[in-house]
């Protein structure tokens, strides 16, 4: 069993696009806010650069296993729920810069997961990282860095 950030355990099947999919319906606006600053914390200005490169490596694997139709299905499904008219009412109050960070976090974390962010991929791990601040068990156990000597 793996273990979260927090020392938590969770399945190996738990880290899902239906998992996400349920906790981003749970997520009340405190919850959207701590997503948004996971976003600026994680990506940023500072970061976008390796977050693009993440998210370019994350397409690729997509293509490279013919899921891209698989992820359309699943970003237009998380779109549903945080845009539009028949958004979840806690993302309609968030409308604007925050929930946009948020939507954009939720989505990172979709395209990770779907492509394979684990231990086999872990340059992917940068999409999972802002929704992680929300959501801990995105956020695989990192290894300690050693103190220097």
């Amino acid at each position: 069993m793996a273990t979260d950030i927090d020392g938590y355990g969770f399945a190996d099947q738990g880290r899902t696009i239906g998992r996400l999919s349920s906790d981003i319906r749970e997520l009340d606006r405190a919850g959207i806010e701590r997503v948004a600053r996971g976003w600026d914390r994680h990506v940023g200005d500072a970061d976008l650069d390796a977050f693009r490169a993440a998210e370019q490596a994350a397409s690729e694997a997509l293509e490279s296993t013919d899921r891209v139709a698989e992820w359309h299905l699943v970003r237009d499904a998380l779109l549903g729920l945080t845009e539009g008219q028949s958004a979840l009412a806690s993302w309609k109050s968030e409308h604007g810069e925050v929930g946009a960070k948020a939507e954009r976090a939720a989505l990172a974390a979709a395209l990770g997961l779907l492509a394979g962010a684990d231990g086999d991929r872990p340059d992917l791990g940068v999409l999972l990282r802002p929704m992680g601040e929300a959501l801990p068990w995105l956020i695989l156990e990192e290894e300690p860095v050693p103190e220097p000597e």
